[in-house]
């Protein structure tokens, strides 16, 4: 539930910057929570979803393509921002639902995924 929340506060607060007039803060200060809740998710979730084992070793593999995406991404949105002006924030913003559509598709509830050992 907390990654689905997360994933829905960068698009609230885009849609109410853009229809509403919400001050820069605003969408800031929901962006930061996003981006703050999302961090704690993405730790718990594989954990719920997979169990314990091998936890460390499918937290790098999962980890390792959002860390370039992060180091990645002020370049990226500033050349999103240079192409397509305010654009650049509906598009990301879509991704985000995107990925909010991801996560709802995700039956929680069921048993952990464990890998059986390797012969």
């Amino acid at each position: 539930m907390s990654a689905r929340f997360a994933t829905l506060l960068r698009p609230l607060g885009a849609a109410l910057l853009g229809f509403f007039g919400l001050p820069a803060a605003g969408f800031a200060i929901l962006h930061g929570a996003g981006n703050g809740l999302m961090t704690i998710a993405s730790g718990t979730l594989p954990l719920a979803l997979f169990g314990s084992r091998g936890y460390g070793r499918r937290q790098g593999l999962i980890i390792a393509p959002a860390r370039v995406a992060q180091a990645t991404s002020p370049l990226t949105f500033g050349l999103l921002i240079d192409q397509f002006g305010a654009g650049a924030l509906v598009l990301t913003s879509l991704l985000m639902l995107f990925a909010l559509l991801a996560l709802l598709a995700i039956r929680p509830g069921g048993e952990p995924v464990h890998e059986t050992p390797a012969d």
